[in-house]
């Protein structure tokens, strides 16, 4: 009879305990997206971007002016670079040498090459001038049933959402992989967007890539959540059920 008991106790916990592939698995459509076309985004440089900036002309030495040199080092370290890099102000706007203060407002690195070029050669300042632009400082965060929360830092001009989950070390298996939250800043305005991983239909959306301060976050799924001490579910209920009768079992011993 005991032993009855025990097979009931041992059946209801892993009823309460089992979750769906349908909730597990990433991307359950994603054939229908082979050879489909990428769309890559160029970013708007945004407040509190630090910017690298390199410029060259026909003749190198007149270009000397116009560029920041590294102090007291001769590495080249990604906090050396920051350090020595542009910083956008909340106005949008750098501080540039010679040319003074530049607005960068609504512009990406390749627009704002073309705007110093421009400048550079038009007002006569250079004979040729080329000028290159790199954000130092992108980051992303991510919060919640990750392996490693915390935030990351990237070199790369664009990575995608899956990209910067496994930086985190992927989603626990306690993560709510149908409603991933994405929270992004344009412009001044927060946008709120919800994704499915277990869904292909996002990868052609905006949110494919990630942009710079992104927070991403994973909240925890019902069975997770339930172990903080809330009950409101059948499988929560057969699981209290089977402490129950484990519990009886013990004590009839």
């Amino acid at each position: 009879m005991k032993f009855k008991i025990f097979g009931i106790v041992l059946l209801l916990m892993v009823l309460s305990s089992c979750v769906s592939q349908k909730e597990i698995l990433y991307l359950q459509d994603v054939d229908e997206y082979d050879n489909s076309t990428l769309v890559y985004q160029q970013i708007n440089i945004q407040p509190n971007d630090i910017l690298k900036i390199t410029v060259g002309s026909l003749i190198p030495e007149t270009a000397i002016p116009y560029n920041k040199s590294a102090i007291g080092s001769t590495q080249s370290s990604i906090e050396l670079m920051q350090m020595e890099g542009y910083l956008v102000s909340f106005e949008s706007t750098i501080v540039f040498p010679v040319l003074g203060h530049v607005s960068v407002k609504d512009k990406t690195t390749s627009q704002l090459e073309v705007f110093l070029i421009k400048r550079l050669k038009e007002d006569g300042h250079l004979v040729d001038p080329s000028v290159t632009i790199r954000i130092l400082n992108a980051k992303v965060t991510i919060l919640g049933e990750v392996n490693k929360p915390g935030t990351y830092s990237f070199t790369e001009e664009s990575i995608t959402v899956l990209q910067a989950l496994g930086y985190a070390g992927d989603l626990t298996i306690r993560g709510v992989r149908e409603d991933v939250i994405i929270m992004r800043e344009v412009g001044g305005i927060r946008n709120i967007k919800h994704i499915d991983l277990t869904s292909a239909n996002w990868l052609e959306s905006p949110y494919y890539f990630i942009k710079p301060n992104d927070v991403i976050i994973i909240n925890p799924n019902n069975p997770k959540v339930k172990t903080a001490g809330f009950i409101g579910d059948i499988g929560t209920l057969l699981g209290v059920t089977a402490i129950i009768l484990s519990s009886i079992i013990l004590l009839t011993n």
